[in-house]
């Protein structure tokens, strides 16, 4: 059948080296898909009822889509993104396909136009270029095809080859659908991640309420700096006995601290009682990173942070339609003094794993791969999120293979909450990383056997070790 992703995509143009990627991807093409990472929703697979239709799946929950379009005056609304006053925003599937499908030229050249024609062309068999022209054949043929059996979230699952996903869930999350997922007795490894910004970030909306009700959870007192860590641990032995290996922190920087125990209480005495400033803020979040590695010390959990990321940056859009609708920005970031307290801490354990990304790329080569290559507790995670994307992944393998080498980085994961572009990001990553790896041995930097056992260890090995999976 005619594809809309040609064989030698993301392939290098001249022929040997093109060879030499061809051979690398043959070998992992079909490997299972690790996805460590990620913002899939349990309750998909604890249910594993039919998917809506087309516009539903495809374009309302993906910021990646609605972000492109809306810089280009196409109202959030008219894409059927939900509005948090409740009033009215499109729901005809088909009217919203049909808007996409007239701009979907704004992607050319994206890697959101090459994830989603893999899905067009591998998952749902269409072969001709989406346009306006085509906009309801191909609305007819997805929705057709999303009323199958063998198109059901579960079925989707073992389709696309994934031997284990990752979901992402606050800290005061009941975790009802992983336990739902458990005693359906499903052989789909479903995990969880502990994601505890509403409770470390004095800055999130509601904080104090969702300090009483983490107190309330784990009948511990959060009013003091001891029974809040105690609650802490205790969510983290819950999300643990759902399959969590790993908890993820999204701080806006990539600072920590190392307080004693006195100062540590003072600073949170002072939050709880209202009494604190903006600095207080800052220090804290930063002292809960070092405390949560040290947990991580205790319990296991993999420890990812991933700053930068200035979120909500139209106080309109946020007003409006709520976080994570395509307007958190990357912004500078420092890591050398802003780790290091935590690195003075912990940074030498060898039993803990921190996992570290990044939306500034000017800190790969100069700050993060210097990082990586000398502390035994650091690891660098894939290019990521503005950055998940062909070039992006190229840079990353550029600015930090010489200094940190390949086993001090993670593999590959997907952080996405469209399900069916999974396998397509992942192919990408596998595609890259072949193409990066062919051109060392095409420069006798690496010999071709070592290529082979590198391209598994990419593509598979390093998440699995990594995430402890």
């Amino acid at each position: 059948m005619k594809s809309l992703i040609h064989s030698d995509v993301l392939f290098p143009a001249e022929n040997s080296i093109r060879s030499i990627a061809q051979a690398l991807y043959k070998t992992v093409s079909d490997l299972p898909i690790i996805s460590p990472h990620g913002h899939t929703d349990p309750k998909w697979y604890a249910l594993d009822e039919p998917f809506p239709d087309p516009a539903q799946l495809l374009i309302v929950p993906d910021h990646y889509i609605f972000r492109m379009l809306f810089s280009q005056g196409i109202r959030l609304e008219d894409l059927g993104v939900r509005r948090l006053d409740g009033s009215a925003v499109e729901t005809d599937g088909r009217r919203i396909w049909r808007l996409f499908a007239e701009n979907y030229y704004l992607f050319r050249g994206t890697p959101t136009r090459q994830w989603m024609d893999f899905v067009l062309s591998n998952l749902f068999g269409i072969d001709e270029p989406l346009t306006a022209k085509t906009a309801d054949k191909t609305y007819d043929l997805i929705a057709e095809k999303l009323a199958l059996p063998e198109y059901r979230p579960r079925a989707l699952f073992k389709r696309f080859n994934i031997e284990v996903i990752a979901t992402t869930e606050g800290a005061l999350d009941d975790l009802r659908w992983h336990k739902a997922i458990r005693d359906s007795g499903w052989d789909g490894r479903v995990v969880t991640a502990y994601r505890p910004d509403a409770v470390v970030d004095p800055d999130f909306e509601g904080f104090s309420a969702n300090l009483d009700q983490l107190g309330d959870m784990t009948g511990e007192d959060t009013g003091s700096w001891t029974g809040y860590l105690a609650a802490h641990r205790k969510r983290r032995a819950y999300f643990k006995s759902f399959g969590a290996t790993s908890s993820d922190h999204g701080h806006a920087t990539a600072d920590t601290a190392n307080l004693s125990d006195q100062e540590a209480a003072a600073l949170f005495g002072r939050i709880r009682a209202g009494k604190s400033d903006l600095d207080d803020h800052k220090l804290f979040r930063g002292q809960m990173l070092t405390e949560m590695a040290k947990m991580s010390l205790d319990d296991g959990l993999v420890l990812q942070i991933h700053p930068g990321s200035r979120r909500n940056h139209s106080p309109t859009v946020f007003a409006n339609h709520g976080r994570d609708m395509g307007f958190d920005i990357p912004g500078r970031t420092d890591y050398v003094s802003a780790l290091k307290p935590l690195l003075d801490a912990v940074g030498a354990e060898r039993d803990l794993t921190v996992v570290l990304f990044t939306l500034d790329e000017t800190s790969y080569a100069r700050e993060l791969a210097p990082l990586a290559g000398a502390y035994p507790a650091l690891r660098l995670g894939p290019a990521w999120w503005f950055h998940d994307s062909p070039e992006g992944m190229r840079r990353f393998r550029e600015m930090t293979t010489e200094t940190a080498g390949f086993y001090n980085t993670v593999g590959f994961n997907d952080d996405t909450r469209a399900f069916p572009s999974i396998p397509a990001r992942h192919d990408v990553a596998r595609r890259v990383d072949c193409a990066f790896l062919a051109r060392l041995v095409s420069e006798h930097r690496l010999r071709e056997e070592e290529a082979f056992e590198l391209a598994t260890e990419l593509a598979y090995t390093l998440a699995k070790k990594a995430y402890r999976l």
